[in-house]
């Protein structure tokens, strides 16, 4: 079992940053792959980024490309998204996600394993 806890998330004003963590415990040697999604209120879960644990591979979803980078320590068990230029669309609940295959993948059933989830709200 995998264990993932978010932290960072808060409320910001449009334009600003904030960087999510995603602290990964437990059967970490299962994990080959972590990745970030978000829902906002009546939508579906959505890609944001995700990256590969034992290769340099990283995918940032078009809509927060240029704005979000995705990095890891595979030393730390950690995984970050920076956000910055925050826009109010990007509010959400972000999810830490982490998966047994080394590939990337930006569908929500490639990923074995969750956190709960950190707010983000950004305002106008």
């Amino acid at each position: 079992q995998v264990h993932l806890v978010e932290s960072g998330g808060g409320s910001v004003q449009a334009g600003g940053s904030l960087r999510l963590s995603c602290a990964a415990s437990g059967r970490t040697v299962s994990v080959a792959s972590m990745g970030w999604f978000r829902r906002a209120p009546g939508k579906e879960r959505q890609f944001v980024a995700a990256v590969s644990w034992h290769r340099s591979d990283a995918y940032v979803a078009d809509s927060v490309k240029g704005r979000f980078a995705i990095s890891r320590d595979t030393a730390k068990d950690t995984v970050w998204l920076q956000m910055n230029s925050l826009k109010p669309e990007d509010t959400a609940v972000y999810y830490c996600a982490a998966g047994p295959d080394a590939r990337i993948f930006d569908r929500p059933a490639e990923y074995t394993w969750w956190g709960q989830g950190t707010q983000v709200t950004v305002s106008s």
